[in-house]
Formats: structure tokens, sequence, C-alpha cells
């Protein structure tokens, strides 16, 4: 069974590559095969922690500094990881050029992911206060430019994320990697996956603005349709807890 799992995914090709093409796969695979997914989950299903007592409990960071932390390691190893390959000189073929080209593509909309990350506008509400103190913000007040920059990011991020996982199968193949690299990064994915499902089942995806500011409809991310698919939104909630109050 060792040997089995030893063996080159093709064993009509050899597995070898040198200290750059190694490391590169090695860097990009824990950046975009496990970084990043981590940092999507988070930002999608730890937005209220179990335990949570919302929406008495508002604005629970975990998710943001996961997701945020996550993405900026996952890029960072993606820098270094093309700084290796482009040091050690490009290959020839067809497996190459489509696993460049990929690559590539990842890292373009990685760049894009980290402009939209500089610019998506003022936060507003009780907790960021204009100057002035007034709870005015992009995010806050869900001006057009912010509703803009949550669908922008949303698809760019999960649309990184197939790239990237066609990217990681492409490096595999053209590297000759064994049957246990195979193995783990497919049992990885299908783990994450698993879990995304019974999360988004138990309603942990919930809406960002309700996580942050909570359900009251006076507010103004409330008063317009929720954004995001499959998104968790409570239009009732704050009643509940002023009946509550009031017994």
């Amino acid at each position: 069974m060792l040997d089995w799992l030893l063996t080159p995914i093709d064993p009509a090709r050899a597995h070898e590559v040198g200290f750059a093409v190694s490391w590169h796969a090695r860097l990009m695979t824990v950046a975009w095969g496990v970084l990043a997914p981590i940092a999507v989950v988070a930002a999608r299903y730890l937005k209220v922690m179990p335990g949570q007592d919302w929406p008495r409990e508002l604005d629970n960071k975990t998710w943001w500094h996961c997701h945020w932390m996550g993405q900026v390691l996952a890029y960072a190893l993606s820098l270094i990881g093309l700084g290796l390959i482009l040091g050690g000189g490009a290959s020839d073929g067809v497996n190459a050029l489509l696993h460049q080209w990929l690559g590539y593509s990842v890292l373009a909309l990685a760049t894009l992911q980290v402009l939209l990350g500089v610019f998506r506008g003022t936060k507003g509400g009780p907790t960021a206060r204009a100057t002035d103190g007034s709870l005015t913000g992009d995010h806050y007040d869900m001006t057009p430019w912010r509703l803009k920059f949550e669908l922008l990011h949303r698809v760019f991020g999960y649309f990184a994320l197939l790239i990237a996982a066609a990217a990681i199968v492409s490096g595999f193949w053209y590297a000759n990697a064994p049957r246990w690299m195979w193995i783990v990064i497919a049992n990885w994915w299908v783990a994450l996956l698993i879990l995304s499902a019974v999360l988004q089942r138990r309603g942990f995806a919930f809406d960002t603005y309700q996580a942050i500011w909570g359900p009251d409809p006076g507010l103004p991310g409330n008063r317009i349709p929720k954004t995001g698919w499959g998104t968790r939104r409570e239009d009732h909630a704050m009643n509940s807890i002023s009946k509550e109050g009031a017994e």
C-alpha cells in the first residue's frame, strides 16, 4: 500500500522536480488549496459564532480576522511561489502552458480582490462613526459602491477558488505527483464541501449587515434586498426581543 501511495499518478512518467518547482507547488497548494478556502468558509459561516447571543451580541469579528489574515497570507505565499517559478525558468508543453495561464488568472483575480479590499469604502455605523459624529458610511448606508463591491468580491472570490482548484490539479498532473498527494487534497476539499453544506443547512450563512448591526428594520441595509445567495436574514427578531423586554 505504501509503495502504491508513493507511486506517481502516471507510472509511465517520472516524478522528478527541482527545488524551485517543488516549493512553488507546496506554497501554491497551501495558499489556494488550504488557506483561501478556509478564509472563504470563515467569512460565510462564522459571522455569528456558535453560542453567540445574537442579536443582543453584534459584530463578532472572528470571521473578519480569519478572512483577511487567511487571504493576505495566501496572497503573500502566492507571490513567493511566483518568484520561485519565474526564477527557475518557464517550462514547455501544453500541460505546462495550461497550468501557467490558470495560475496567472488566479493571481490576477487575487490582485483585484486586494484592490477591492483596499477601496471597499468606509464602514460607518455606531462602531465607526464619521468625524462629524454621524453614522454615515458606505457599509452602514449600503451605498451603490458598497453594493458593487460585495457583488464583485463574491464573484471574483468564488471564481478564483474554482480556477485555483483547476490550477492545482493541472500542476499535480504536470509534476506527476504521487497518489497520496491527490488523495489528501481531494479528501480535504470534500471535507470542506461537506462542512459547508452542514453549516448552510443549519443556518450559519448570516447576512453580513445583520451580523454586524442587527435586524432592526429601521437600519438602512435592512430596508433593501439582502445581498448574497442563500444568506440568512431575520426580519422579526428585533420585534420578539422588544416583546420579551416588555414582559
